[in-house]
């Protein structure tokens, strides 16, 4: 078959949708923010705002995080992470960082052939900008077995500008991953890092402890940084292909097999004072695991509003609360977030 006559039938194949599910990464074009949108204050290896995406500070400085819109003239999504150094540190300890991550489900990630001599090479592109130019590090790690680290760069060379990025990453052939619901593979954005993980050593796996390139910039040297990240992908192969836009229900759904939210759910009944009333509730989408449940209540008659308790399967919600008068009607209502995290 000729080059032309692959290429042709490779773009037939994209427009009829066969190349659907490339994108190894979820929520990459930001859509979906179940915990908030406004400025949130990183707290330390936590989701704070955009779903499936983690920040990690270990500094004398501090950043936020939010979502940005207006931006899909430039870049094709509407929607960004914006992140904002709130707090510097201008000389950073050797242990000391900052850095944007997500993390990849093992089982999702099979057709990687990780730890054979058909593992596949993986092809990195997105959308970033900021307000400080210069050298930037982006890091892969395996964690099944040995781990593997790999580091590469990026150059951000206009100050306030969308810029696109792509980055190549090399098969990993002697170590594989794991068939499980654990963490296959964490990728790394980082914004400043101190000595101890950082390396002159770019695109090829080790199993060296290292985040960051020796070249790397301070981002939280100065509270006029902020940092921006859309259109985020991860795919199979040597060569970007233009973005996976999937739709916001099939992205929420994603979303929420690693964490959902209920608000303003209830229950409500006659009550005798005294008893226990129970309520299972399906949840959208199977978890990833059992999941950790955090009410809040929002309202109750005939029961105390605060004190709902649950327990948690994969794919439904038990909770229950106590009545503390007799009625004909009583009601609690809450708010429940479910977290099963990588």
């Amino acid at each position: 078959m000729s080059k032309a006559r692959e290429l042709a039938e490779l773009g037939a194949a994209y427009d009829s949708g066969a190349l659907s599910n490339r994108n190894l990464v979820i929520n990459g074009g930001m859509q979906v923010w179940q915990r908030a949108t406004s400025a949130t204050t990183t707290v330390n290896t936590a989701y704070n705002t955009v779903d499936r995406f983690k920040f990690y500070t270990d500094s004398d400085g501090s950043f936020t995080s939010e979502q940005s819109t207006g931006h899909r003239g430039d870049t094709g999504h509407d929607t960004a992470l914006k992140c904002v150094c709130t707090g510097t540190d201008t000389s950073l300890g050797a242990t000391q960082a900052a850095s944007v991550s997500t993390r990849l489900e093992a089982q999702n990630l099979q057709h990687l052939r990780y730890g054979t001599s058909n593992a596949k090479t993986l092809t990195v592109s997105f959308w970033v900008r900021s307000s400080k130019t210069g050298i930037y590090s982006f890091a892969l790690t395996k964690n099944d077995a040995t781990a593997y680290n790999l580091v590469s760069e990026y150059t951000i060379n206009s100050a306030n500008t969308w810029e696109h990025k792509t980055i190549s990453i090399p098969a990993l052939t002697v170590s594989s991953i794991a068939n499980d619901n654990g963490v296959g593979l964490s990728i790394e954005f980082a914004l400043a890092y101190g000595s101890t993980y950082r390396t002159s050593t770019l695109d090829q796996w080790m199993t060296d402890n290292d985040f960051a390139s020796t070249n790397q910039v301070n981002w939280l040297d100065s509270t006029s940084n902020n940092w921006y990240l859309t259109g985020f992908q991860i795919e199979v192969g040597s060569e970007a292909t233009p973005f996976e836009h999937r739709s916001f229900g099939q992205e929420l759904a994603l979303c929420q097999r690693y964490y959902q939210v209920f608000n303003d759910a209830i229950w409500t009944g006659d009550v005798t004072s005294g008893s226990h009333y129970y309520w299972s509730v399906p949840k959208p989408v199977v978890m990833r695991a059992a999941s950790t449940q955090t009410f809040s209540g929002t309202a109750a008659s005939s029961f105390t509003a605060g004190s709902v308790t649950g327990s948690s399967t994969l794919d439904t919600l038990s909770v229950s609360n106590q009545a503390t008068a007799t009625a004909a009607r009583g009601y609690y209502a809450f708010d429940m977030q479910s977290d099963a995290e990588l």
